[in-house]
């Protein structure tokens, strides 16, 4: 009885196998059928297999999801109505299985997102309320911000939080919270490409030759830091006039006692007056201390820097500001500071102490090309001072239209603003008729003043 008992279950589990291995195999004939009509955009084709290998093999190959994809946003692109609702309800089921069977290539944050950047796209057809797409993408950036990095996401997130305010369901402070929570996160994602493309940018300056691998991913960072700076843009404008003087001091000074031991409001609190310059209120005054005392860092000795300014005491401002330098540890963030104390320095016409900050700020974070073209700003505004004949003058503007041109070549975001500004020194610079009489063609000119450099004129 044993024995039979035995080579039943051999019977059995060897059928098992069989089938397994049948279905296997039909499997892994479908899959090579979808893939390649999915690789030659055939999607139509592409669907009967692919929903064979989905339904049977779920967990096959990673190929089932990612063609998946495509051959559903195909699907919903040339349907319409209850039929279009239906490829999109099942994108967003594919989405969750990929998460079932291969979490590890996942990202919860990311799939999440654009399950809700789906439905926001097509919120009329599936009839989804303001309140039930921001639920759905603050639910994601809770979930996972480290993943939740999708620029027009993020964008669509505070756009829906700004109509939720407009309509009176979302608070002051919860619009400014959010504005906070999605302008740090970009700032983050900004940084961390910065990083990525200042490596390839510091390559190029040694004199080294990009391989094709890196300038595909230069090109990738470029394009990423892009969409980060036109979305940073899109939220600051979206907040508007929202976040004034008039409505940020009222509410500062009313949740001032109860977060008087909080250091991450205190510090949001006393950013948002700064960029939004209310630092004449006394609140600004009593939020930069309490922040200081409590918990001081790079901003507050930043903040501290523009009261003693605002008292007129530029020597102790520099004081704090070299402070705030200091205490910040990441280079992205202290490039910023630098830059923001070169913009003070500039403010006042101290042009080469602006240039120095300028300089450093270009040293720690080289792929921001703002500080190249305030640097030309400042030789452009200097050049009837510092030169010691019309030619000499004139022959200015050549270094302004260099540092412009140095901007446009490492910044992505700046091309164009930096080439017009080029073109427009250039314009000013001496003509060739002027090399030609003043017989000037290849020779070099020191500028003297604060300036202290040098410029080959052009060979005619």
């Amino acid at each position: 009885m044993k024995t039979k008992i035995t080579l039943l279950a051999l019977v059995l589990f060897l059928g098992f196998n069989v089938v397994n291995a049948q279905q296997d195999q039909e499997c892994m004939t479908n899959l090579s059928i979808f893939s390649e009509y999915a690789k030659a955009k055939n999607y139509n084709a592409a669907y009967e297999p692919w929903m064979k290998v989905r339904n049977k093999c779920p967990q096959l190959n990673r190929a089932i999801y990612t063609y998946g994809e495509d051959i559903l946003d195909s699907k919903i692109e040339n349907a319409t109505g209850s039929e279009k609702i239906g490829y999109i309800n099942d994108l967003m089921l594919l989405w969750k299985q990929r998460e079932e069977h291969f979490a590890d290539k996942t990202p919860k944050g990311e799939y999440a997102a654009k399950s809700c950047q789906l439905m926001y796209d097509n919120r009329e057809l599936l009839n989804k309320s303001t309140e039930e797409l921001y639920d759905c993408f603050d639910a994601a950036f809770k979930a996972d911000r480290e993943t939740f990095t999708n620029p027009k996401s993020l964008y669509t997130y505070f756009s829906l939080m700004v109509d939720l305010f407009d309509e009176g369901k979302k608070t002051d402070a919860q619009l400014f919270n959010k504005y906070d929570d999605i302008k740090e996160k970009v700032d983050e994602e900004i940084g961390d490409y910065s990083e990525d493309l200042n490596k390839l940018i510091e390559k190029e300056d040694a004199g080294q030759t990009l391989t094709s691998k890196e300038e595909r991913y230069k090109k990738y960072y470029e394009s990423y830091l892009n969409a980060y700076d036109q979305i940073a843009s899109s939220i600051d404008k979206k907040l508007g006039d929202r976040a004034n003087c008039e409505n940020l001091i009222p509410l500062y000074n009313k949740d001032f006692e109860e977060n008087k031991t909080n250091a991450v409001w205190l510090q949001r609190a006393a950013g948002k007056m700064s960029e939004k310059e209310c630092t004449d209120d006394p609140l600004f005054f009593k939020l930069v201390n309490a922040n200081h005392n409590l918990s001081p860092s790079a901003n507050s000795a930043y903040y501290l820097g523009i009261l003693k300014d605002k008292e007129g005491k530029p020597n102790e401002a520099l004081k704090f500001y070299e402070q705030s330098i200091s205490l910040e540890t990441d280079n992205f963030k202290k490039a910023k500071l630098n830059e923001k104390i070169g913009d003070k320095l500039k403010g006042k016409g101290s042009y080469s102490s602006a240039r120095n900050y300028y300089s450093k700020a270009l040293q720690l974070n080289p792929s921001n090309g703002r500080p190249h073209l305030k640097i030309a700003d400042m030789y452009n505004r200097s050049a009837n001072d510092c030169g010691d004949s019309n030619f000499n003058k004139r022959a200015v503007f050549w270094l302004a239209a260099q540092e412009a041109e140095k901007a446009g070549r490492v910044d992505p975001t700046l091309k164009s603003a930096a080439a017009q500004s080029a073109k427009s020194y250039n314009a000013k610079a001496p003509t060739k008729s002027d090399i030609f009489s003043d017989d000037m063609s290849g020779k070099t000119i020191s500028i003297g003043c604060w300036i202290q450099r040098s410029v080959t004129v052009p060979k005619i």
